[in-house]
């Protein structure tokens, strides 16, 4: 997928290939953002930002209409390294912001699992982390923001205000979030201390990872959900938290050193190859030291390790299905899902488990809330795949769960209505001049 602004705007009209979901999406343009510029008319169409393109979703995709690439925003407007408040532009890949902090002892209390994600998405998408227990999701970390609206005025907004609810989570829809201030947490570098433990079933996994997210900051464990009755769920979870050790802190800014951009877009995710790697990954995890000094880029980043490991999935790509459940209704709902997943003839190439804690959510559509979430990756077959989903819906559902938009392409209307019960007080700030291809699937 093309992230590179020149790159983009060089080529208006073509489609904007969404590798992560097996999307593509014509385009009315893409156009390039530079500071203080006022936005572009939507010539009768709408606008959305457009950051660095890594939403498994349709949530930064505005078919037919203009898209608002944003990766020229990067400077950084202020950082005060005594308190750790840093002022930047919207643009800006998380990964940058850690380049320049944590060599000056700041960290991003919050990261999703990737380091190329733009400020502005994760504060769109609200994104959340290993940490949630214990940190909350991105949008707890916002001090204020700015935001440009279709008509010309520049928002500031704050915690407190209903219009800052609102873009927190926002997916996009309230305008353009032009620059941020966050609050950063002081670290003593780039390690971290790791507890590994290896676990034989789904409701071992739940206690193990309940106990862990509140024993530790960072918390998550990996499944192995390929058919199997006996040990359905048998997994690892891995927690850490910060430690004081030397490291590299500088090199969380670049690009990863093993790439598969030039080779061609086969499927190698099959169900006989994840079946094997499954078996090998657990049997490596048995004799995985229990504890380690680690470095936090593959804990805190593992697929950033593989540039455009999306390729894997071949031409159609991946779709991701990630739910969360109430903690009391978890263990029913998530042995469901397995177990959906194993009798169906669809291929679960990997399978994440964390915790999220009880603190309030960020925003009207932050997906955060008391529970376990589970994120399921598929190679994209189609409507087959889609079968399955709308029976993962029906247990999520019942279970009084909901889904991710960040990670969606296809959740139906009435799903997300369900998921967001304060969808109708959202739209009431969404901007007129605003929209996406998700939000036009789900608010019809």
């Amino acid at each position: 997928m093309p992230t590179d602004p020149d790159t983009l705007a060089s080529s208006p009209t073509d489609p904007v290939q969404h590798c992560w979901a097996g999307l593509s999406a014509p385009h009315r343009g893409v156009k390039s953002l530079w500071r203080d510029a006022a936005l572009p008319d939507a010539e009768a169409g709408s606008l959305l930002a457009y950051g660095n393109g890594r939403s498994y979703s349709d949530v930064c995709l505005n078919p037919q209409n203009t898209l608002l690439a944003t990766r020229r925003l990067d400077h950084f407007l202020q950082f005060d390294a005594q308190t750790g408040t840093l002022h930047c532009e919207a643009g800006l890949l998380l990964g940058e912001v850690l380049a320049v902090t944590l060599p000056q002892g700041w960290f991003l209390p919050v990261l999703p699992g990737t380091r190329y994600a733009t400020v502005g998405g994760a504060i769109a998408n609200d994104v959340h982390g290993k940490n949630h227990c214990q940190a909350g999701s991105f949008g707890h970390q916002v001090r204020a923001l700015s935001l440009r609206r279709s008509d010309g005025e520049v928002q500031q907004l704050h915690p407190g205000d209903q219009r800052f609810a609102a873009s927190v989570g926002g997916l996009g829809l309230t305008g353009l979030i032009s620059a941020a201030e966050l609050s950063l947490r002081r670290v003593g570098g780039p390690m971290l201390e790791e507890h590994a433990e290896v676990f034989g079933n789904l409701d071992e996994g739940l206690a193990l990872l309940q106990q862990a997210s509140e024993r530790t900051e960072y918390a998550a464990a990996w499944l192995d959900c390929l058919p199997r009755r006996e040990g359905q769920g048998r997994g690892l979870l891995l927690s850490a938290n910060h430690c004081d050790g030397e490291g590299d802190a500088t090199g969380l800014g670049r690009a990863p050193r093993l790439g598969m951009a030039g080779l061609p877009r086969l499927p190698l995710i099959n169900r006989l190859s994840a079946r094997a790697f499954n078996a090998l990954y657990f049997s490596a995890a048995r004799r995985r030291p229990t504890l380690a000094r680690v470095h936090c880029l593959p804990f805190l980043f593992t697929l950033d390790a593989l540039g455009d490991w999306n390729r894997l999935y071949g031409r159609r790509g991946l779709r991701q299905y990630q739910c969360v459940v109430p903690p009391e209704a978890a263990a029913t709902a998530l042995r469901d899902v397995l177990a959906s997943v194993a009798d169906s003839e669809e291929t679960c190439a990997l399978a994440v488990l964390k915790r999220f804690g009880e603190r309030e959510a960020a925003g009207m559509l932050s997906f955060p809330r008391t529970g376990f979430t589970l994120a399921l990756d598929f190679p994209n077959r189609g409507e087959r795949l889609l079968n399955l989903f709308t029976r993962l819906d029906a247990i999520v559902r019942g279970a009084g769960g909901a889904l991710y938009p960040a990670k969606d392409a296809r959740m139906p209307a009435a799903m997300f209505r369900h998921s967001f019960p304060r969808a109708e007080a959202f739209a009431e700030h969404v901007d007129p001049g605003f929209s996406s291809g998700f939000w036009r699937r789900v608010w019809p």
